[in-house]
C-alpha cells in the first residue's frame, strides 16, 4: 500500500527506530527491495534521483514502485531524492510521488529556506510531506556533486532556525556522510547529530550511507536519525549479481535470468540493512 513518508516516520521517531530508504533504478530493483520488506515486514522507502528520473521519467518510476505497492501488504512511500529545483519537486507531485525532497543545500541560507518554503507551500496543500537538507552532504550521486564543501556538518542553531521557518516534515543533517564509495572508513559526528536532534523536533535524516559500517548507522538512530538513505551500494549489488551469472554463462541472452541474480543480490542487501535499522517486523 502507498503511503507518506510523514506516516511511516513519525511512528520511526516514535518508537526509536528507523526506516531505510533505497534509491531504484529499474524494475528489477523496485521488486528486490519489494520483496525483502515484504520478507521482513518492514515499512520502506523507494526513491529516486533527478539523474534517474532522466532515464525514463518521473511517470515511469512511479508506476513501476505503485504497482509494487498495490500488491503489497506493507507500507510502501514513493520519494523523489534530491529534487534540484521547484519545478522538478512540483512535477513528482504531480505524478503522485508521496513525499518529496527539495535539496536547497548548496544554496545560501535564506536561499535554502526560501526555496524549501516554496515547496513545501505546494505539497503541504495536497498533504505530501517535504524533506529539506541543510548543510552538505559531500560526495558525488547522478547529478549531485558536493565535493569540496567547505563546512562539513550542519550547524545546529541554523537547523532549529530552518525548520521553523520551512515548516519541512524531516531534515537531511550533514555529520560527516558522504555520497558515492568511500575511500576510507566513513566516521559519523555523533556530537553534532546530538545537538541537532536536541533542538529539532521533526525526523532526522542520513544521507551517503553506503559503506557507513552498522554500528555506526545504529547509534545515528538513537540519536534522532528516523530514515536512512541507501543508493551506491545497491548499484553494486545489482552489478555483482549480473556479472557473477555472465561469468558462469557466457552464452546467456535472456535478461530475466541474469536479472532475477541482481534481483537477488539487491534484496539480500536491503533485507540485510532492514534489520540494522531496526524496521523489521514494524509493517
Amino acid at each position: 500500500m502507498l503511503v507518506t513518508s510523514k506516516e511511516i516516520l513519525q511512528d520511526a521517531q516514535k518508537n526509536n527506530y528507523a526506516v531505510g530508504a533505497f534509491n531504484v533504478e529499474n524494475m528489477e530493483m523496485v521488486l528486490a527491495v519489494m520483496r525483502a520488506a515484504e520478507e521482513t515486514k518492514s515499512p520502506v522507502i523507494m526513491q529516486t534521483t533527478p539523474g534517474t528520473v532522466k532515464f525514463a521519467g518521473f511517470d515511469f518510476y512511479f508506476a513501476n514502485i505503485r504497482a509494487a505497492a498495490e500488491r503489497a501488504a506493507v507500507p510502501v512511500v514513493c520519494h523523489l531524492d534530491h529534487g534540484n529545483s521547484f519545478v522538478n519537486a512540483v512535477l513528482a507531485f504531480k505524478t503522485g510521488y508521496t513525499s518529496i525532497m527539495i535539496d536547497g543545500s548548496k544554496l545560501p541560507f535564506e536561499g535554502n529556506i526560501a526555496l524549501t518554503r516554496s515547496v513545501v507551500e505546494v505539497c503541504h496543500a495536497g498533504n505530501i510531506p517535504v524533506e529539506a537538507e541543510l548543510g552538505r552532504v559531500g560526495g558525488k550521486e547522478d547529478d549531485l556533486d558536493n565535493t569540496g564543501t567547505i563546512n562539513p556538518y550542519t550547524d545546529p542553531d541554523e537547523a532549529a532556525e530552518f525548520v521553523e521557518r520551512t515548516h519541512c516534515d524531516s531534515l537531511a543533517v550533514a555529520v560527516g556522510t558522504a555520497h558515492g564509495v568511500y575511500k576510507g572508513t566513513p566516521q559519523v559526528n555523533f556530537a553534532v547529530l546530538s545537538k541537532i536532534h536536541d533542538v529539532v523536533s521533526v525526523p532526522l535524516v542520513l544521507h551517503g550511507t553506503s559503506g557507513v559500517p552498522d554500528e555506526q548507522v545504529r547509534e545515528a538512530i538513537r540519536r534522532g536519525v528516523c530514515k536512512v538513505n541507501y543508493a551506491t551500494d545497491l548499484r553494486i549489488a545489482f552489478t555483482r549479481g549480473i556479472k557473477n551469472y555472465m561469468n558462469d554463462n557466457h552464452d546467456a541472452f535472456d535478461p530475466k535470468k541474469y536479472g532475477a541474480m541482481g534481483i537477488e543480490e539487491v534484496k539480500k542487501y536491503v533485507a540485510q540493512k532492514m534489520e540494522v535499522v531496526g524496521s523489521c517486523g514494524k509493517a
